[in-house]
């Protein structure tokens, strides 16, 4: 990558902050290529050979050592894997250190979904998650992504932050991946240095403290807050804790660190006491410019409970009675711990557990997807969605066929191809052993049923 100038303003901000020998090293840092680094999906199996170093806050993390065609990959597709930077796994690390208690989280601007796969694996079905983004174009991603990993215990929806003010005190985690000016993503996209000013970092600055004006009051007491940025500068960063610790009370979170992996340690000091931030620099870690902080909202705070619907009314979406959900668990081959719903003829299921607050979160929020969709029912018979064919749920009442690589993305480009041996009806197409989607054997051909908007063009 050829050397790009760096705005001279941005030069004067990263020399006051790293020093004269160190914001060298940061220069050559950036004009080098980034490395490629993928999160597996601990839920589908799959363990590639070519992924041999792994990132050390991440038990799920690899870099790899070239950029492979991911979209000539299945098993991309059937959402074994995610690619994404390393810096951002370091909240796999922040979780599991401080075991933070799973239940109801939020991730406020999901899109395209690299954080909200991490929080859905985190969760599996002891949680639920918002993901929310308010662009609608993105929160079609961010539907896409989660899909294709899986779990089933997500909501999506497509809401301002302003939407959730019926909300306060009703999540254990708030994820606020903030709009920022993307100083961290230099290297990665010489763009973002063209487009970077001063006046650019304070109208980011204060879209962030409008987001988090809203977010803080979000957190139940006990529950958490992440605040993250791809940035560097302190306006953006440090100046968002002593924000957050003035509109609101927190306590603050320190995560453990391994002293080589280079993450560097900020303090901020308050009336409250001394929070902490962790900086990511592309010449001291193998990642992206990345900056988080975590505080926790004391035990004190107010709380606010999914409560008892009595009679669940919404505008489209329909509860299915006790009886037609034990007839749908027999069915199926479900285990019982699901929850249904039906929205425009197709059927909907979420971890019951959670059902009260799925419930009230849909009467405030503007739902783009939720749990999993399984389809439609004709008769007796099934038209089964997509969403079901990549879901961890059982499929086992469908016959399945293994494709080739060649097979595969023939499927996945949607073109219509001859496989011998099928039995007539709905067949589960798989890579791998991972699930792909849906083809039926009419008898004298067979329909694609891989999602049209989804086909690889490659």
């Amino acid at each position: 990558m050829p050397d790009i100038q760096l705005p001279p303003a941005f030069e004067s901000q990263m020399l006051e902050l790293l020093g004269d020998a160190e914001f060298e090293q940061f220069k050559q840092a950036i004009n080098k290529p980034s490395r490629t680094s993928i999160r597996l999906n601990a839920a589908k199996p799959f363990s590639p050979s070519w992924a041999k170093s792994p990132i050390p806050w991440s038990q799920r993390g690899f870099f790899l050592e070239e950029r492979p065609s991911f979209t000539l990959d299945p098993a991309i597709h059937a959402g074994a894997y995610y690619v994404q930077e390393a810096s951002s796994m370091f909240i796999e690390h922040i979780l599991n250190s401080h075991a933070i208690p799973k239940g109801v989280y939020l991730d406020l601007s999901a899109a395209p979904g690299g954080k909200s796969t991490l929080l859905s694996s985190y969760l599996r079905n002891d949680g639920l998650l918002v993901a929310n983004e308010v662009i609608q174009p993105r929160a079609q991603i961010l539907k896409e992504n989660l899909v294709k990993w899986g779990l089933g215990n997500a909501v999506v929806t497509n809401n301002d932050p302003d939407h959730f003010e019926p909300l306060e005190g009703f999540f254990d985690l708030v994820l606020v991946d903030a709009p920022c000016s993307g100083e961290g993503m230099f290297r990665k996209d010489p763009q973002a240095r063209e487009e970077w000013s001063p006046d650019n970092v304070q109208l980011c600055s204060a879209r962030q403290k409008r987001i988090l004006d809203k977010a803080g009051a979000l957190v139940r007491g006990g529950g958490y807050l992440l605040y993250s940025t791809c940035t560097f500068n302190e306006s953006e960063n440090e100046d968002m804790i002593r924000f957050l610790t003035e509109e609101f009370a927190f306590e603050p979170v320190k995560v453990p660190l391994d002293p080589t992996w280079n993450i560097v340690e900020s303090s901020v000091e308050t009336p409250e006491g001394t929070f902490f931030g962790y900086r990511f620099f592309p010449h001291k870690v193998q990642g992206e410019g990345f900056f988080i902080t975590v505080l926790k909202r004391p035990e004190s705070a107010s709380t606010l409970e999914p409560g008892k619907i009595k009679d669940f009314k919404h505008p489209v979406l329909k509860s299915v009675s006790m009886n037609e959900e034990r007839a749908l668990d027999a069915e199926l081959g479900f285990d019982g711990t699901g929850k249904y719903y039906t929205l425009n003829d197709s059927y909907f299921r979420i971890n019951r557990d959670f059902f009260r607050h799925f419930e009230k979160l849909s009467l405030h929020l503007s739902l783009r997807y939720f749990g999993v969709e399984l389809g439609k029912k004709q008769k007796k018979d099934w038209i089964p969605s997509h969403e079901w064919a990549l879901s961890l749920l059982p499929k086992d009442q469908f016959q399945s066929h293994e494709l080739s690589t060649e097979q595969a993305l023939e499927f996945l480009r949607k073109n219509d191809f001859e496989i011998e041996g099928l039995l007539n009806g709905w067949v589960l197409m798989t890579y791998q052993d991972l699930p792909l989607g849906w083809v039926k054997n009419l008898g004298n051909r067979v329909n694609n049923y891989y999602p049209k908007e989804w086909r690889i063009r490659m």
